[in-house]
């Protein structure tokens, strides 16, 4: 990807000019006189990322030169230098890994008539392995000659590049064992030995390099990654630039608003003890049921924290350069987030899963956090702390997978100790079952699967996209009135109550009907639904015989 001499970038452009169609990895555009900078930067991804696909070392966009027959005509884009050198700084703004343009050339050749015309030729760098491209949040790529939105099957061959290399264990050849942190060695030999009791004895009689080759932080006597993460001292974080070891913690009010902030840096094995005591874990009283004194918990188990704080270390996406965050919310909420896509398809399959996960982002990383009691070795982590929060009858912890992110939700209160309490106690339910029944209670959407689960089980009722808990399941946590007002009256009482409306008053508008009725069908509609119920409502009695339009109003049908 080397920049050319002015005769290599002449020899370059004679290439692409005698090819005789454009491939993925080439564009011609005349640009005349101006470009559009989005359709620009459009290109730009799309020629990136199928470089990284056809494992070129460069794509290259030509301005001046007519695409189908490659007629030198001529382009004044940017014609002044000061505003076409800007624009690598431009598109770096707008691309994912601030990508830009490896070098722009200019380039002077004649027309069909003799007349010199400027050429330009950007020369665009393929995608990082395993990171697609994109600009404004969008990826782009090729179909032939088009340009088209990138495929999922695209997108997921580039990503998948990155799976046969593990990061953390990555040997950073100019480190050496100064650049860790002693207090943090020291520390990580405490933990190994508290989870590998038997080398008690043995592990003092160890210099350095031996335990942390042991320990699986060093390779031979090599640092990696994993070891200026969880042992460097701060200054050594630049060793895995452009990648950062940063955990930022924020408090917000319960408005949202940001009241205090602290970032923490490697080594991560000793700043994450600061981190936790950042976190106002204070106590919690509840009164139990059939007990006059009330129940003393914290509000988020250590554990809890521990094991959110450190899955996000270990599942980081470095690569894509993010740091860990931590927001602590006044109102009773933990919320940890991490860059890099969730590797198991779901969190509702880890639930339902009896086997861990197979697959890891960062798997040198990994089995050093296990060894240095870390993590959990059966990764059975994320149902522990659905099962803590089950036992206190807090709610569950909700999963945000979106924008390549994991955001992790730990609320340190119940919303619904009735609720709660009752389905943990029902040792019918299954967790799955529980979370999705959770997820019912605070109005998340179910999957069709989810639904005919629990449809198929009766604990909800109603269509698709109007479901609540069913009338079992309103009986176990006491919720019956909760579940008339989701349900609502049935049709046969709506019908009832318009024929008895017209009886008595003789005629009825649609929007007198709709203020009696409105109220009556249900929470778990939404206005525009019943409006749209009460007029299937009226249509069926029309053709029953029952009603008939009178202008604008509706009449009973004589007999």
């Amino acid at each position: 990807m080397s920049n050319f001499n002015n005769e290599d970038i002449e020899k370059k452009l004679d290439e692409l000019i005698a090819s005789q169609f454009e491939t993925e990895v080439t564009e011609f555009k005349e640009a005349k006189n101006s470009f559009s900078f989005d359709e620009l930067g459009q290109y730009f991804s799309a020629l990136s990322n199928e470089a990284n696909l056809h494992n070129k070392n460069c794509a290259w966009l030509i301005f001046g030169i007519e695409d189908k027959k490659h007629k030198i005509v001529g382009t004044k884009y940017r014609n002044n230098d000061k505003e076409l050198n800007s624009l690598k700084e431009e598109i770096a703004r707008q691309t994912s890994e601030n990508l830009t343009f490896i070098e722009i050339y200019k380039c002077t050749r004649k027309d069909a008539e003799g007349n010199d015309k400027r050429v330009l030729l950007f020369q665009i760098p393929p995608a990082p392995k395993g990171i697609p491209i994109a600009f404004k949040r969008m990826y782009y790529g090729r179909d032939g000659e088009s340009l088209v939105g990138l495929s999922i099957e695209k997108i997921e061959r580039i990503r998948s590049q990155s799976k046969s290399e593990d990061w953390s264990a990555k040997l950073i050849t100019e480190a050496s064992i100064e650049d860790l942190d002693s207090d943090a060695i020291q520390f990580a030999r405490h933990v190994y030995i508290q989870k590998n009791p038997k080398l008690a004895e043995e592990v003092p009689t160890w210099d350095d390099q031996t335990f942390l080759n042991k320990a699986k932080l060093t390779i031979n006597g090599k640092i990696t990654n994993t070891a200026i993460v969880l042992l460097g001292k701060s200054e050594s974080e630049h060793y895995i630039s452009p990648a950062t070891s940063k955990i930022t913690w924020i408090l917000k009010d319960k408005d949202g608003i940001e009241k205090d902030y602290e970032h923490f840096t490697c080594p991560l094995i000793l700043s994450i003890q600061e981190v936790y005591k950042k976190i106002r874990n204070i106590k919690y009283r509840y009164i139990a049921e059939g007990n006059l004194f009330p129940d003393e918990v914290q509000q988020y188990d250590p554990y809890t924290i521990r094991e959110a704080l450190n899955n996000c270390i270990a599942h980081q996406d470095y690569t894509m350069g993010g740091k860990i965050i931590l927001i602590e919310k006044e109102d009773g909420e933990l919320i940890f987030s991490n860059s890099g896509d969730f590797i198991p398809s779901s969190i509702e399959d880890v639930i339902k899963s009896d086997a861990p996960e197979n697959r890891y982002r960062n798997s040198f990383l990994a089995n050093a956090m296990v060894n240095l009691n870390m993590i959990d070795t059966i990764g059975s982590g994320i149902k522990k702390l659905f099962n803590i929060q089950r036992d206190k009858f807090f709610p569950l912890p909700e999963y945000d997978l979106s924008d390549h992110k994991v955001k992790v939700t730990i609320t340190g209160k119940v919303l619904d100790s009735n609720y709660a309490r009752k389905l943990a106690e029902d040792k019918t339910l299954s967790l799955f079952e529980i979370m999705l029944l959770d997820k019912v209670q605070k109005n998340k959407k179910l999957t069709n699967e989810e639904y005919k689960l629990l449809k198929s089980k009766n604990l909800i009722e109603g269509k698709r996209n109007n479901y609540f808990i069913s009338s079992t399941v309103a009986e176990i946590t006491n919720q019956k009135p909760d579940y008339m007002k989701l349900r609502g009256i049935n049709d046969d009482y709506c019908k009832k109550i318009i024929i008895d409306y017209i009886k008595k008053f003789k005629t009825a508008k649609k929007a007198d009907l709709e203020e009696i009725l409105l109220e009556k069908l249900g929470d778990s509609m939404t206005d525009i639904q019943k409006k749209n119920k009460i007029k299937n409502i009226l249509q069926s009695l029309r053709r029953d015989g029952v009603i008939e339009p009178h202008g604008k109003e509706w009449i009973l049908c004589k007999k």
